[in-house]
């Protein structure tokens, strides 16, 4: 079945709500594991633009197949990172680099085996802006089309690799290569937040979210850690996910923020955010500063804003006070049974509704 998609959330053809869920149809759900190749060619590249599918990717390696992607690279701008290239390679995938010089700025996905050609041609970089958050429209070709149309991925790369540009294949184990030098460094100092990336997420909140803040100490409901489960699109709302968890057999990708609770008047600088590429795809935000607190409840909502690379601020309203019923309509997007909602609003306008609502999070019962 053919598939269009403009994400996020704002159209879509078929089940697939963007890129990210095309890209789970085409290497998920329609391709074997070990069979054939897996092919990525993009503009641009970050860790974060992977996480989902790494393990899918070490998993399709070990059992005998390929994956080769195609990236720009710069020692000027930030194009593709050190971070995804690094964990490509160490999922055993062929990572190319182009000089910008020539720069590569098509944006193709998929997959070639027995069965035939499946395609994907979008606007969404395989970054985690470009999987989430940014305006992007995806195609999505199966083999029935790709062959109507004489398209095979073989020969798409066995034209880039003829075309005179500065190609470089990376090596893990020549680090000092020219390639190299291409990338950025996700986790460089100079690394500052653009505007697009200055928001704020709105979250309501759920039982789950809330029943070990209101336990007592020492209650079976206060068993268990305590987190915020938050949006499955919100990839390029955390730094790079690196950690990966060598307990147990699904693949968990984590990082550590610095997260200021404001209604506490306190900071917590090993906050965890963890994310679960092979089971639920869940983002979870270590929140266990709030357990026992009492400080919100079952409908209320949680405001955590950016405002740095790593560093977070946690504001919470109660249902039903101003600052809710002023931000509730940003919360356009459902989270599981419609139980929670999320949205995303830019920083300087959720400063601008804490000001005309008298600033502050309403942390009364």
């Amino acid at each position: 079945m053919m598939e269009f998609t403009l994400h996020p959330n704002v159209y879509a053809t078929g089940k697939s709500k963007g890129l990210l869920g095309l890209l789970e149809t085409a290497w998920v759900r329609t391709h074997t594991r070990g069979q054939g190749s897996i092919y990525i060619v993009s503009g641009f590249g970050n860790f974060n633009g992977g996480v989902r599918f790494y393990d899918l990717f070490r998993n399709h390696v070990a059992k005998g197949g390929r994956v080769v992607s195609f990236f720009s690279g710069s020692t000027a701008q930030k194009l593709t990172s050190r971070q995804v290239a690094e964990e490509l390679l160490k999922c055993g995938a062929e990572v190319n680099v182009v000089n910008r010089k020539r720069l590569l700025h098509a944006k193709c996905y998929g997959w070639e085996s027995e069965k035939g050609n499946s395609l994907i041609v979008s606007s969404g970089n395989f970054t985690a802006p470009g999987m989430s958050q940014n305006v992007e429209a995806s195609l999505l070709l199966q083999p029935d089309h790709t062959r109507q149309i004489g398209f095979k991925w073989q020969d798409v790369v066995r034209s880039l690799r003829n075309q005179r540009w500065d190609f470089h294949r990376l090596d893990l184990a020549k680090r000092t290569a020219p390639g190299w030098q291409l990338l950025y460094d996700e986790y460089a100092g100079d690394i500052r937040l653009d505007e697009t990336e200055e928001v704020t997420m709105l979250l309501t909140l759920s039982h789950s979210d809330t029943a070990r803040i209101q336990a007592s100490p020492g209650s079976t409901a206060a068993k268990g850690s305590q987190y915020f489960w938050l949006s499955k699109d919100c990839y390029d709302f955390f730094p790079p996910l690196t950690v990966l968890n060598q307990r147990g057999t699904k693949g968990t990708y984590s990082c550590v923020v610095t997260l200021k609770y404001i209604d506490l008047a306190i900071t917590d600088t090993h906050c965890l955010v963890t994310f679960e590429a092979e089971n639920n795809l869940d983002f979870r935000l270590g929140t266990g500063k709030l357990r026992h607190t009492k400080i919100a409840a079952y409908g209320d909502m949680a405001a955590i804003t950016r405002v740095g690379g790593s560093e977070y601020e946690l504001r919470l309203f109660r249902k039903g006070c101003r600052e809710f019923n002023a931000l509730l309509p940003c919360t356009a997007h459902s989270i599981g049974h419609r139980e929670k909602r999320y949205g995303y609003i830019p920083n300087a306008e959720f400063a601008e509704v804490l000001l005309q609502n008298s600033i502050g999070a309403i942390v009364q019962s």
